[in-house]
């Protein structure tokens, strides 16, 4: 099966040097590749969705911040905590905003590392198993030596195969 599209055999013995190579945790079928390299980009997608979340909290932390900062201190203010609105003083909820937003930014600061390892490991996995399309995770199971030969996906030319 020549030139025109890649056997059963040749993606099961990439898959089997791809195993060789890497974690005992990642799948040995295509489907499996799929799979993970899916489940990677959704948990991409859900790291920087919750860092645009605590993004516009920590936007919401510095509108209070500066719409109380400047009354006095001793002026009452209502501040919800835990669903519940509560009386306290500018003195007491200020400190208490200011840290909600302290750690706000952490949490973002450690979302974006993990953002950067993520889009690392995806990487990494991308030059494992050649990736296509990745809008759609199509990926082609191929090994540098059945490149070689003239082996590659129906449809594809050499200029788009590494």
């Amino acid at each position: 099966m020549r030139g025109g599209s890649i056997s059963s055999e040749s993606i099961f013995f990439s898959l089997q040097r791809i195993m060789a190579e890497s974690d005992p945790k990642e799948p040995i079928n295509e489907q499996g590749v799929v799979n993970m390299y899916n489940a990677m980009r959704t948990e991409l997608n859900q790291i920087y969705s919750k860092t645009t979340e605590l993004e516009m909290d920590a936007s919401e932390h510095s509108l209070v911040i500066n719409a109380i900062q400047p009354l006095d201190q001793s002026r009452r203010c209502y501040r919800m905590i835990g669903g519940v609105l509560v009386e306290r003083t500018v003195k007491e909820v200020l400190p208490a905003v200011q840290r909600n937003k302290e750690g706000i930014e952490e949490v973002i600061a450690r979302l974006n590392e993990a953002a950067e390892k993520k889009k690392r490991e995806i990487a990494d996995f991308e030059d494992k198993v050649q990736v296509n399309d990745r809008s759609c995770a199509y990926l082609h199971l191929l090994d540098k030596d059945s490149v070689d030969h003239g082996w590659r996906p129906a449809g594809m030319n050499e200029t788009e195969i590494g």
